[in-house]
């Protein structure tokens, strides 16, 4: 039976903690025998949960034989003690798997054991964890990445994701695929975590000489306009404006254009039933073909599935 370490560290997420207790737990083979064991461990044997206080039957020793070691997120970024930081490396140089839900990418990083891996977080960390890891390639795009022994998944839900993965890893697909269904979850969902990310009008630094051409620009999604009509609005040439546009946004004219479009499209199918080609007509895209294409590179999903989601 394989055995899964879960490591409750302080200020560790319910959320993050239950699920793989909950999806691993219930995990039946075949022949009705449970695949999984699970241990709950701790450095100490009261850890803070936020709304309660919880003991751990299992101190880190539980990481040692364990053929899986979760680390769920937590909801404040304490510095990794010395005793937990040996017992994780150590579990990995005997070749545990390892695997963190949401912020626990975060601890799994102050290990080392990220340095240069691809790894992801819940996307409203991810910029913070790449600051504090440059070491680590950040993409807060995807739900889950498995490198084959280290893992780290998205927010929230993702960690059931990753959880479904390792089940079919272990076990094949038709026993990950009952465990999904026990979960009420489909064994792989349609996209990314880029699907969720709030893809906001591009942020306008304040006294920027740019401010009034951004917001001509917002007023006119939904017009076709070229590099040269946004130069002429400028009142400059096309080599200065994209060299100074992007000293002061970070991205070109025309880069900043297509992601105000799909921020607008995204507000439209969350807020009403226009068809997908209307929509695309609204902000301002030549052809349906061409804002879905656009949409998709930047969500992960059609416009018809992210209405399905969000709408």
């Amino acid at each position: 039976m394989h055995t899964v370490a879960v490591l409750a560290l302080d200020r560790v997420i319910p959320f993050d903690l239950s699920t793989p207790i909950e999806v691993f737990t219930r995990t039946r083979l075949p022949d009705g025998r449970p695949g999984y064991r699970i241990r709950v461990c701790a450095e100490h044997p009261e850890i803070d949960a936020g709304a309660f206080t919880l003991r751990a039957p299992w101190g880190l020793d539980g990481l040692r034989d364990a053929d899986t070691v979760i680390v769920p997120g937590t909801a404040a970024a304490e510095p990794l003690s010395p005793a937990v930081r040996e017992a994780l490396r150590t579990a990995a140089g005997n070749g545990t798997r390892i695997a963190s839900i949401c912020s626990g990418t975060f601890p799994l990083a102050a290990t080392g054991l990220l340095d240069g891996l691809r790894a992801t977080t819940h996307w409203t960390a991810a910029k913070a964890l790449a600051r504090a890891h440059p070491e680590v390639d950040v993409d807060p795009d995807v739900l889950y990445v498995d490198n084959g022994r280290i893992l780290t998944s998205a927010g929230a839900a993702a960690g059931l994701d990753l959880c479904l993965h390792m089940i079919r890893r272990d076990y094949g697909s038709a026993v990950a695929a009952h465990a999904a269904r026990l979960s009420v979850m489909p064994l792989e969902r349609e996209g990314g975590q880029a699907q969720f990310i709030l893809h906001d009008y591009p942020p306008v630094p304040r006294g920027s000489t740019f401010e009034p051409l951004l917001a001509w620009l917002r007023e006119n999604l939904a017009r076709d306009l070229s590099l040269a009509d946004i130069a002429a609005h400028a009142g400059m040439s096309t080599r200065p404006l994209i060299r100074r546009f992007r000293e002061q946004t970070g991205s070109t004219p025309l880069q900043w254009l297509h992601r105000a479009r799909v921020r607008q499209a995204q507000h439209l199918l969350e807020t009403t039933e226009h068809s997908v080609e209307r929509i695309a007509a609204q902000v301002g895209f030549g052809s349906p073909t061409a804002f879905r294409d656009r949409f998709k590179r930047t969500t992960g999903v059609s416009p018809h599935a992210y209405r399905r989601t969000f709408g």
